[in-house]
């Protein structure tokens, strides 16, 4: 095993940048990290290899993530779901894409927030911390197949409920 500060410095990237996908907001992914690592160092000795170090990592981040937003109701739909929508792209000048550009953002940010916690367990780790089905599977204790099955439907929810409130 690791020593702690190796570990450290080996994942404190991914975890950033995973934790900074779910917040958008680096003042406060630093503190997410920095509370992720610390409960990773208190748990570590529970670390029992069934699955890789950064999936264990990225599960005790999205843990405190929420534990955040539960404390911080005022945030709680504040999800950046830019990432699994890309409504991004190019910089526009039309402002009338960019006001649908931004309705839709949010429209995405509360249908993961309402979506039942399996199917935003799921969504969070394939999209924000890119883990394979497998991996999702052994953080969340259900078969690979389920994962992806849980992520098939969890999708084509948000593509429904989308195409109802937008009409894309």
């Amino acid at each position: 095993m690791q020593t702690f500060e190796m570990l450290y410095k080996e994942y404190y990237e991914r975890v950033y940048a995973f934790l900074y996908r779910l917040s958008a907001d680096r003042s406060l992914t630093e503190d997410l990290t920095q509370e992720t690592f610390l409960q990773a160092y208190l748990s570590l000795h529970r670390f029992r290899g069934e699955c890789e170090i950064f999936t264990w990592l990225a599960s005790i981040g999205k843990h405190v993530y929420f534990k955040y937003l539960k404390r911080n109701k005022k945030y709680a739909n504040t999800m950046n779901l830019d990432y699994i929508v890309d409504l991004y792209g190019e910089k526009t000048d039309d402002p009338a894409e960019y006001v649908h550009k931004e309705y839709t953002r949010e429209a995405v940010r509360k249908i993961l927030a309402d979506i039942p916690k399996k199917y935003r367990d799921v969504v969070l780790l394939r999209i924000y911390a890119e883990l394979p089905f497998s991996q999702i599977a052994s953080v969340l204790k259900i078969s690979e197949n389920s994962a992806k099955v849980i992520f098939f439907r969890a999708k084509k929810k948000m593509m429904e409920v989308l195409q109802h409130e937008l009409g894309l």
